[in-house]
This record gives C-alpha cells, sequence and structure tokens, in this order.
C-alpha cells in the first residue's frame, strides 16, 4: 500500500494526482471560484459549521447508528458484519448530508434557484427537500429510462414542490441528466446554484461533495471504537460516482491496517455496454467537467452502460476514487445484477431491513468475503440507502 499524504486534499487546481480538475466551458469558470472561495470561507466559519450540523441533527437523524448484523453474521460464519445506517436518514439516503451543506453555501451566496441532476431519485429528493424547507425554487433533471424505474421518487419529488425535467437525450440516464443539468447551469449561473450529488465534476465539488459526507466516516469510527474498542478490519461501500464509500473511507485513510473495498455495478457482465465497472476495462478521460476514469471506446466516444441500480449506472468515476485506486490504498472490484438481487433478498430476509439496490452491491461483496474471514474480524458496510424505492423495480426480475 502506497503511502498517503497527511491531508489527502485536491491541489490548488483541483487535482488528486493526475485526476479531477476543472475541464468547463469558460462561463463557468467563474461561478466555479465564487463556489470554491465561498465554501473554502464556510469551511472556517463557525457558525456555518454550527448550522450545517443543527440540521444533520435535528432535521436528517443524525448521529445513525452502527448496527451489529447478528443474524447475517451468523449466516456466514466468518467476520462479525456491522451496517452504517445511512438508510435511516430523513429521505432514506445519505445524499441529505450533502444537500444540506450545499443549500446553506447557495443561501449564503444569495441564490434563488435550485437545480440537480439525479440516477435513483434518491439525490433528487434530498435536493427537493432541502429547496422546500429553504423556499428556493428546485429543478431536478432526471433520465427519462430513470424517471420510470424509479417512479416513486419522482412522485416524490413533485410532491416536495420540485418541476422534473425528464431527458430523453441518448440513454435517457444519469449521464445525460448531468449534461442537462449544466447545460441549464450556463444559461442561468447568476440566480442558480447547481447541487452535485457526488463526489464528481469540476473542481471544488469532488472536494466539497466528500468533506460534508465524511460525517459517516467520522461517526463510523467513534461508534466501533465504543463497540469493538477497535478500529474495524474492513469498510465496504459501492462506488457510482462515489459519495457515500467516500464519506466511509475517508476518515480512515490514515489508517493502515483498515481495508478499503470499494464495489462497482457489474451488470450483466463485463462486456461492453453490460455494466457500470469503469474500473474494469475503462480509461483514463475527461467527462462533464473533470478527468477521470470512464468507460468509452478507443475513439473517447462515451459507452453505454447498464446496472439494476439506476445510482451506479454511471460512465465515470470520482476523480479522488481512481487516485486511491493507483496509491492502492483503496482495491475496487465489482458485483452483478443477479448478486445484487441476491444481497437484497437475503439483507431482507436475515436482517427485517430492504437495503437500496445501490448498496446491496456492497452487501454482495460481504457476502462473498466475511466467510473467508476469522470471526474476530470487523467489516462496516456502508448501508448507503433503504430498498423502497426499488421494490417494485427488483420484482421485475425476482420471484416475490
Amino acid at each position: 500500500m502506497s503511502s498517503i499524504a497527511s491531508d489527502p486534499m485536491p491541489d490548488a487546481r483541483g487535482h488528486f494526482g493526475p485526476y479531477g480538475g476543472r475541464y468547463v466551458p469558460e462561463t463557468l469558470m467563474h461561478p466555479l471560484q465564487e463556489l470554491e472561495t465561498e465554501y473554502l470561507r464556510a469551511q472556517q466559519d463557525p457558525e456555518f459549521q454550527r448550522e450545517f450540523e443543527y440540521y444533520l441533527k435535528d432535521f436528517c437523524g443524525r448521529p445513525t447508528p452502527l448496527y451489529f448484523a447478528e443474524r447475517l453474521t451468523r449466516e456466514l460464519g466468518g467476520a462479525k458484519v456491522y451496517l452504517k445506517r445511512e438508510d435511516l436518514l430523513h429521505t432514506g439516503a445519505h445524499k441529505i448530508n450533502n444537500c444540506i451543506g450545499q443549500i446553506l453555501l447557495a443561501r449564503r451566496m444569495g441564490k434563488s434557484r435550485i437545480i440537480a441532476e439525479t440516477g435513483a431519485g434518491q439525490h433528487g429528493v434530498a435536493t427537493a427537500t432541502v429547496a422546500a424547507m429553504f423556499g428556493l425554487k428546485c429543478v431536478v433533471y432526471m433520465g427519462a429510462v430513470d424517471c420510470e424505474r424509479q417512479a416513486l421518487n419522482v412522485l416524490r419529488m413533485k410532491m416536495l414542490g420540485a418541476e422534473v425535467v425528464p431527458v430523453k437525450a441518448g440513454q435517457q440516464t444519469l449521464k445525460e441528466a448531468i449534461n442537462e443539468a449544466m447545460r441549464d447551469w450556463v444559461t442561468n449561473v447568476r440566480t442558480t446554484h447547481y447541487i452535485l450529488g457526488t463526489v464528481y465534476g469540476a473542481h471544488p465539488y469532488p472536494l466539497m461533495v466528500r468533506n460534508f459526507q465524511r460525517v459517516i466516516g467520522d461517526e463510523a469510527r467513534r461508534q466501533i471504537l465504543e463497540k469493538e474498542g477497535r478500529l474495524p478490519d474492513l469498510l465496504v461501500a459501492c462506488v457510482g460516482g462515489g459519495s457515500n464509500a467516500m464519506g466511509l473511507f475517508y476518515p480512515f485513510l490514515q489508517d493502515e491496517s483498515v481495508n478499503m473495498v470499494g464495489v462497482e455495478a457489474g451488470g450483466e457482465g463485463i462486456a461492453a455496454g453490460k455494466h457500470a465497472a469503469r474500473f474494469q476495462g475503462g480509461s483514463i478521460g475527461v467527462l462533464q467537467g473533470t478527468r477521470s476514469f470512464l468507460l468509452q471506446d478507443e475513439f473517447g466516444q462515451v459507452q453505454l452502460t447498464h446496472s439494476v441500480s439506476a445510482g451506479l449506472d454511471y460512465a465515470a468515476v470520482g476523480p479522488e476514487h481512481a487516485w486511491l485506486r493507483d496509491l492502492k490504498r483503496v482495491e475496487y472490484t465489482y458485483a452483478t445484477d443477479d448478486q445484487a438481487l441476491k444481497a437484497f433478498q437475503e439483507l431482507a430476509r436475515l436482517e427485517g431491513i430492504i437495503p437500496a439496490l445501490e448498496s446491496a452491491h456492497a452487501v454482495a461483496e460481504v457476502m462473498r468475503r466475511a466467510p473467508t474471514l476469522a470471526k474476530d474480524r470487523v467489516i462496516i458496510i456502508n448501508l448507503s440507502g433503504r430498498g423502497d424505492k426499488d421494490v417494485a423495480q427488483a420484482a421485475n426480475f425476482i420471484k416475490l
């Protein structure tokens, strides 16, 4: 494992090694610089931090429990398995952590309108929620295919007062939704803040979103020390853009005894157009504001992706994840649709917890690894979201 700097921030231009940066139209350079300046100022402002913590606690429901999955552990017959219960947050996923931080920034900057992209709909719901709470106009872009497979979340966003715009270009999933959100931002940049939902995009978004999500790992660290008297041996989280994983991993990066695994979407198998596992056959390129690993052909055209989980169905991955992979600090693997669907059912059956299909990818990896580890080993899974939104989708593939 390569060493990591004592504070693995990106450099001043937003680069994590060769990844990251700011690859955007000139129109967006000033608002990104303004956002970076305001964010760095807010980071040092005790009043901003107090307000952020207040809403996380009293509105979102933090801290979330670290739950010992006793029956799952017994069934697997190996390491102890704990679940970091982000599924218990208001709106049902980790996404609200970042949305609270960004809405507070938008208010500081005097913005009156909020836009967002969403895949599984959880980020869209969280954005619509905070926009409603602060009385700001909200528009959410969502691929038309995702609108169909996440119809419940579309209704939730509309109930919260957001306008949901189905995007019918291209593959009609997350990539196209981000394209439309960026077009909107270019046009309405003076009045509008773009709440990007993951550790992706142009600097400062990967830095900012990671820091808003690190509350997950900070809590998990305190909780496991209290429960086990030591740090965990293994952290596991699913990786789409990668915010839930980075939120869990980041506070443990200096702890060399703690291994970490990010689980991508293996879809129907590692063949072109059948998956969204960027580290399995992807290559370095630039997409939607940043330089990272993405699925592209030899001509640089972005390839089609597939996952049973809308939130992992994306052609690129956050730049800090690419850098951590190069450093061999985090291992990245994948789970197929079938494996995730099996884990989805097993966690429900054994623990009474229906996970998001995204989170089920992490559960699937732990179901594979835990039996190979000694019973005194400790694993934490980031249960990034709940599966209510996915039951209808899962029913298309499994017999209930």
